[in-house]
């Protein structure tokens, strides 16, 4: 069995001829949606729809996490409170823990149930980022992870690792797999990916004790996980996503985890740069593939006709003929474990049902 280890984007929101082409290539095994690919409900399933007939084994998937970082918002789609909102509900006394731990199992019951009734059977959730606010103590503000925000559900590891394990429960209630990013953990760096590279100066044991404990607690219940764009210069000179010490040592080894690692976006200029020199998009791809990712991530490059995207299609099967990628069953086995499972209810059935319009009325309100 060959392997199909890249995730790609397509350009608007029906297939053009060079999509449907893409979408074949032998080393799709992955789509992945954006906003701009969203016009309403109905053109997003006939979508949904024309790429499982191209391509049934192929994951359909979206950043849907809730708060800000919600790719689907009109046209009935639930907006989805923030991951904060569910720790500030764990806070805020009483029984505030019991509450927030159903809420957050309903929230991914809501996110998976409703993308799966369009035909998206995976989302990139939940974030098991810390929120450490001014980071290291002492520092100002500016500190602070922007990027992840009020994307984190809270400060203390054990309360987020309890919040996710809820809403992954919830994402399995209907269907859908999940993950946990960014490993080893975003909170603490403040640079943003997209266009530096952001260092977490920490040592091992440190991490360990601390953003990488979700994930130790998680292990065994994670389907997927997506390393950081992050250099832990006391752990390895390279981000955590083309790091064979963090991923295979690690991930793999010290914390036992067996599922898909699925690499963050490599069109992110900050994620390319290694060694003194900025990669191309497949040097990317292949150096995280062969650091220990199972998927490998490229967004936003099916734009302006994707010439971009064509010259990384046609560079990865040239790796693979040269034996730089060589298929691995075991790679393709952990894609496929990531397939959504069961049937899904069609929209309007999921409108009439109990069990959702429950787990709806249970939201936080959105922050």
């Amino acid at each position: 069995m060959t392997d199909s280890p890249l995730i790609i984007d397509v350009a608007g929101t029906t297939l053009t001829a060079d999509d449907r082409r893409r979408l074949q290539h032998p080393l799709v095994g992955g789509c992945i949606y954006f906003s701009r690919n969203f016009e309403s409900r109905a053109q997003i399933t006939a979508l949904s729809a024309e790429i499982r007939a191209l391509r049934p084994d192929l994951l359909i998937a979206v950043d849907h996490e809730g708060g800000r970082v919600q790719r689907f918002r009109t046209d009935g789609f639930t907006v989805l409170p923030s991951m904060r909102a569910l720790g500030a509900l764990w806070q805020s006394g009483g029984d505030g823990p019991q509450r927030a731990l159903n809420a957050a199992a309903a929230l991914g019951q809501v996110l998976a149930a409703e993308l799966r009734a369009c035909g998206i059977g995976f989302s990139f959730a939940p974030v098991l980022d810390l929120d450490h606010a001014d980071a290291a103590a002492g520092e100002a503000p500016a500190s602070r992870s922007a990027v992840i925000g009020n994307r984190s559900f809270h400060r203390d590891p054990a309360v987020v690792a309890a919040l996710a394990r809820a809403v992954m429960h919830g994402l399995r209630d209907a269907g859908m797999a999940h993950c946990g990013k960014h490993f080893p953990g975003h909170g603490f760096a403040a640079a943003d990916s997209h266009v530096a590279v952001p260092v977490d100066p920490r040592g091992l044991e440190d991490l360990l004790a601390d953003d990488v404990a979700p994930y130790d607690w998680l292990s065994a219940s994670l389907a997927a996980v997506m390393p950081a764009h992050v250099v832990y210069p006391a752990v390895d000179a390279r981000p955590a996503g083309f790091s064979r010490r963090w991923l295979q040592e690690v991930l793999r080894g010290r914390l036992g985890f067996t599922g898909a690692v699925i690499s963050d976006d490599l069109s992110m200029e900050g994620a390319r740069h290694l060694e003194g020199r900025l990669l191309t998009p497949a040097q990317a791809a292949l150096q995280a593939l062969q650091a220990g990712c199972d998927l490998a991530l490229l967004c936003n490059q099916s734009l302006e006709g994707g010439a971009v995207l064509d010259e990384f299609l046609d560079a990865m099967a040239q790796a693979r003929a040269r034996g730089e990628l060589a298929p691995s069953p075991e790679r393709e086995a952990r894609r496929r474990a990531l397939l959504p499972r069961g049937e899904a209810l069609g929209w309007d059935a999921l409108m009439a049902d109990a069990g959702y319009r429950h787990a709806r009325a249970l939201l936080p309100a959105t922050v």
